[in-house]
This record gives C-alpha cells, structure tokens and sequence, in this order.
C-alpha cells in the first residue's frame, strides 16, 4: 500500500498561493460554523518520524480562531496515564461541541510506537485494535468529527530530514534513538503502519493518507481534507438543525405522548431477570452485626492489599429509588483508607457534560491503579431514565449497550475489578420507605416529587432493567442482583461479593 505511493507530487510557489487563497478562509469559516452549530472536531496526525507532523500542525491552526481548539502533543504516557486504561488520556483529552481537538500522533501510538518498542505485547494487539475501532465509532455516532491524517515519507526522504536534523546543536534534540532505529527496520515498522491503517479504516473513520515529500503539496492536501470534510458535516448538522423532530420520534403517538410498545422479540426480557429474586432473604440484626464487622475487617485489609498489588476497582450500583444503595455504600467503605477511594454521586449531566459524549463524564472519574472508585447511578442511566424519559433517541440508547460493554471491556483489560450492584426491592416495600422518609423530619431530604413521579412508570423500568441486565451481564464486569427488601442482608451481600471478587483476584 504504502510503498506504491506517488511521493513525487508536488505544487509550485504560485500554484500552492491559489489554492491556500482559497482554502484558508474557507476553514475559517468551517470553524466558526462547527462552534454554532456545536459539531466537535478531532483531527489526529500521525505519520513516520521527520514526516512533517508539527509543521503541518502549525501551518493548519494559521487559518482557525485560538480560542476554538487546542493541540496535544502525544509522547509517552505520564506516570499517572500508566495508571489508567491506555485510552483513558484521550476520552480526557477530548474537545466540547463546538470545539477542534488537534493531535500530535494519537491513540495509534498504542499499535504503531509501543508496538515497535514492544511495550505493547503482541497478546494486546487484537484488544487494541478492538478498543480504537469502539472507541473512534461510539464518537462518531455521538456526532464527533473524526479526521484521521497520515504523512507518508519514504526512507530516504525520511534519512535526509534526520542527518539535516543532526546536523545543528539546536534541532538535533529532535531525533531521537528510537526515531533513528526505527529508520534503520523503516520496512518492518512500515508493515505495522500498513496493518494499522487496513484495520482501522472505518467508514466511521477514515484514514487519509498525504504525500508528505512536498511540504507545500501536503499542506494544502491536508486543508483540502480537513476543509471537505467539515463541509459535508456541517451540511449534516443543519438538515439535522432544521428537522426539529422530537427526540424520540420513531415512539411517539399521534398526540406526541412517548409509548413502549414491545416487539415479541423485546417481550423475552420482561420478568426475566428481576421476577427470580427472592425477597425474602433476610438476616435478623445479630447475624447483621457479626457478618458485618468480619466483613468490614476483612475489606479493610484487602483494600491495602489492592494499592500495594495496584489493581483499581471500579463498582457502579443502580436500583430503585430507596433501594438501599446510599446504606450499603456506607457499611462498604467505613473501615476503607479514605485516601484510596472515591464515592461519585451521579446527578444529572451539566451543562459541561452534555457538551460532551455521554460516557465523558464516567471516564475523567476512572481510578488510578490501586484506588476504587464507587459510583452511585452508573452509565446505566442512558439506558434506564434517558430511555424512558426521551432524553435520548432510540438509536442513542439502543447503541449504548455495546458502548457500555466496549467501555468495561477496556476498563477490566487494564487490569480492573468491574462490579455493578442492582438493589431489587419490590413495590410495596419502596412505598413503605417513601412513607418513612416523608415522616422522618432528618430524612425527608431524601424523597422527592420526582420520586413519586418515576414510582408510576414502574412497569416502564423494570423492562428497561430487565433487558439492561442481560445485555450487559458480563464475565469482566457482571452485574450482582441483590435481594433488598431487607437492609440487613443486602449490605452484607454487596460486601461478600466484594470481599470475594477482590480476594480471586489477589489469588490470581
């Protein structure tokens, strides 16, 4: 692929002066409609060493506003990105709507540098590719633009820009010994470049590959695309700007009211999951006590264990409203180090957050290697409240299961305990505790109108939950249904089940 390439082309002084004439003021125009119309940007440089990616970088950003994008240069990771999912630095490094994200070689270093060097395992390389090809899809689908640029230079072109580069005391830093051994195996890394790129080209996220010999060819070929592509967006988003459709319109009646209607495929969910709890287990409150405190002790002790072995953990607990998640939560991490966990009550989404891919806000909380971190309403939402309440299309949650999966899949590859606790009470029980909070002056804080209001679509939910969990139900990351209608023997499930995926783990 690579080495049938034209490196020859090239423009001349007044040829490349027309066509940047033209170009510059066009993408500036783009930008600043990208920013109205809130489409996000990433436009991701990648390209063998001494190809021009900086040059090229600087000479882009000459026709586009400073203060609607910012450029990430991407080296080796930071002692606190070594701590994360490989993918964790750029779901952080990610633009808002509206804004360009420019990068320096990109999430490809993974697959292309690291591979090289072999920091990246040949055993890794499929979950990989499976986690940039997810990653790159679940934005696109979100609405980010996703430009993917590739300079190609051949080996000599490639030898004649390094010895110019070492050849002065000032540039010289700029060539590195790894940039130079790559040079000298230029055919073995150009096959890992030639794999790369057959096995991430995505109608999603295409590559674009630019002859990089010319410098003034290859900057207004990159304009070119850059400019095209924002075009056809653009264009996109103001059919989309001038529908105006509902959310949900693909479940709506004639009065605009949002309906459920099962297919007899969706009806093999209902009752499936939720109906086989037995709500009667319970504990009286002296099994409670001793069960917990050899629990509490036993937590308390692995969780030093998990930061000396750096494993993080990551639980997510959903449920009815006054499920018991808060209490079973407390029991879990008070005999826990404070300092090594992190408790995320999840609200809605701000306005910050929605200005982003819907799983943004979950990934920037991730924890480091060696910490836990709970979180109290999940992802989960998107397939439960958003779904039922038409805060997003069908299309949008129906996608999310997969996204969901993508994301715990990354998350337990990098070496992360991945629980999700759904607290199952049943109605009369909820009912009960909604009374008691209401008549509690120091607890009434805790139920809401909206409360009330979610208590009549409970049939509505518990298909949701029914189907969420079988969809999402997992090896690495499986969900624990526990029996709530009793305080006392939910607690101590959620801690067992801690206790017990933690110390498997350690004996691993």
């Amino acid at each position: 692929m690579l080495e049938k390439l034209d490196l020859t082309k090239s423009l001349n002084k007044a040829e490349y002066k027309e066509k940047m004439a033209e170009l510059m003021p066009r993408l500036g125009k783009l930008q600043r409609e990208c920013r109205r119309l809130g489409v996000p940007v990433m436009i991701a440089f990648e390209g063998y060493g001494a190809s021009g990616k900086g040059v090229q970088i600087g000479e882009l950003i000459k026709a586009l506003d400073p203060r609607g994008f910012e450029v990430y240069a991407v080296k080796n990771e930071t002692e606190e990105e070594k701590m994360h999912p490989f993918l964790w630095r750029f779901w952080t490094k990610m633009p808002s709507k509206g804004r360009i994200a420019i990068y320096d070689s990109s999430w490809y270093r993974k697959v292309l540098i690291d591979r090289f060097d072999k920091k990246t395992k040949k055993s890794e390389l499929a979950d990989a590719y499976r986690s940039i090809c997810s990653f790159e899809e679940q934005l696109a689908a979100d609405g980010m633009v996703i430009i993917k640029i590739f300079l190609a230079i051949d080996e000599k072109e490639q030898k004649k820009r390094f010895d110019k580069l070492l050849s002065s005391d000032e540039t010289a830093w700029r060539v590195s010994r790894e940039d130079q051994k790559r040079n000298k195996s230029f055919e073995k890394y150009q096959e890992m470049n030639e794999e790369m790129l057959r096995r991430t080209d995505t109608e999603y996220a295409p590559w674009n590959i630019v002859e990089a010999v010319d410098r003034k060819f290859a900057t207004a070929k990159i304009y070119a695309i850059v400019a095209q592509t924002l075009a056809e967006k653009v264009e996109e988003a103001r059919r989309a700007e001038g529908r105006k459709e509902p959310v949900n319109a693909e479940d709506t009646d004639i009065d605009g009211e949002l309906r459920f209607s099962m297919s007899e495929q969706d009806k093999k969910f209902k009752n499936s999951i939720l109906a086989k709890a037995d709500l009667g287990l319970a504990y009286t409150k002296e099994e409670y006590k001793a069960r917990l405190s050899k629990l509490q002790k036993k937590m308390e002790k692995l969780h030093g264990e998990l930061y000396r072995r750096r494993i993080p953990v990551i639980l997510g607990f959903e449920g009815w409203d006054a499920g018991g998640k808060g209490g079973a939560i407390k029991r879990l991490t008070e005999k826990m180090d404070p300092r090594g966990y992190v408790v995320h009550p999840t609200a809605s989404p701000n306005d910050i957050e929605k200005a982003h891919h819907y799983l943004w806000r979950f990934w920037v909380d991730m924890p480091k290697a060696g910490h836990v971190t709970i979180f109290d309403r999940t992802w989960y939402g998107r397939v439960m409240v958003e779904r039922i309440e038409g805060f997003c299309s069908r299309q949008e949650w129906q996608r999310a299961y997969k996204e969901m999966n993508d994301m715990e899949k990354d998350l337990a590859d990098a070496g992360a305990i991945v629980l999700k606790f759904w607290m199952q009470i049943d109605k009369d029980e909820q009912e009960r505790r909604f009374k008691a909070r209401q008549e509690n002056p120091e607890k009434q804080w805790k139920i809401t109108d909206e409360d009330w209001r979610n208590r009549e679509k409970w049939d509505q939910y518990e298909e949701a939950v029914n189907e969420m969990l079988i969809r999402t139900s997992t090896p690495h990351a499986p969900w624990v249904v526990v029996e709530g209608n009793c305080k006392y023997y939910a607690r101590i499930k959620v801690l067992e089940t801690v206790v017990e995926a933690i110390e498997k783990r350690l004996k691993d």
